[in-house]
């Protein structure tokens, strides 16, 4: 009785392991923390291992079009889960976060939200951005550009000029392991002011509690929308993840990253 016992036994473990499914989450750079919460939570709840890797949105569609094995994708914006839906890679996209560009300055900078406009165009100011293309955060920033183009002729030229594309590219230096992007780089003095998520500048000052955090003006403000999809030939489970991220469960860990939810 007591070996009939124990083979059944083995043999729920062994249907409860064969069950179980490794996913892999490609996600966008500033989805690191959050998403890793998230992956974390659905794991303990699921009892499936969630396999992440984050970087630059651009970078990252181009990994999975070249090949490489992804089931779910994150996408700071909408257009590269997108173009992936329309190369017949990938399911339907939905939104699930939205985000917004602030900018980081250091402590000595004289800078209101107020003043922004002046201080990014003042030759004096090294300015920082990401790289447009390969990551959404420096797409927004030109079009922050293109907005003040509306408000002060000649100020996208001037921007798209002096803008400092130290982050999200292939090639950009790449903080120590452990060091968030955006907190050493402003570390590092390599910018005085520097655009980019409001999520991401609050992970920088934990890092550099002495940088500010300058609103955007809503007459320049840029947001950016957040794609969910679930790439063509993931197991059935992987759907099951992106429900997850998109649950009132991963909204609220989400919202503690700062990000707008959709539910």
């Amino acid at each position: 009785m007591q070996r009939f016992i124990l083979v059944l036994v083995m043999l729920a473990c062994g249907s409860t392991m064969a069950s179980a499914e490794t996913l892999v989450l490609y996600a966008a750079g500033s989805l690191k923390r959050a998403l890793g919460d998230v992956s974390k939570a659905y794991e303990s709840a699921s009892g499936d291992t969630v396999e992440t890797a984050f970087g630059p949105s651009g970078l990252m569609r181009k990994r999975i079009e070249g090949g490489e094995t992804a089931h779910v994708f994150a996408s700071a914006n909408m257009k590269h889960p997108q173009a992936l839906e329309k190369q017949g890679k990938s399911g339907k996209v939905v939104q699930f976060a939205r985000n917004k560009l602030c900018a980081i300055a250091q402590k000595d900078v004289k800078i209101s939200s107020g003043t922004l406009l002046d201080v990014i165009l003042d030759e004096k100011t090294r300015l920082g951005t990401s790289t447009p293309k390969a990551d959404p955060s420096g797409d927004y920033a030109w079009q922050l550009f293109g907005k003040a183009e509306k408000i002060r002729p000649g100020a996208e030229a001037a921007l798209d000029k002096k803008a400092m594309k130290l982050t999200g590219g292939k090639d950009t230096a790449k903080a120590p392991k452990g060091r968030n992007q955006y907190g050493w780089v402003m570390g590092e003095n390599k910018a005085d002011v520097f655009l980019t998520y409001c999520t991401n500048a609050v992970l920088a000052r934990k890092e550099v509690p002495e940088l500010q955090i300058v609103q955007v003006p809503e007459n320049l403000s840029v947001g950016a929308n957040y794609g969910l999809t679930v790439l063509r030939g993931a197991p059935e489970k992987a759907q099951d993840l992106a429900d997850f991220i998109l649950s009132p469960d991963g909204q609220k860990i989400l919202g503690g990253y700062g990000f707008e939810t959709v539910k």
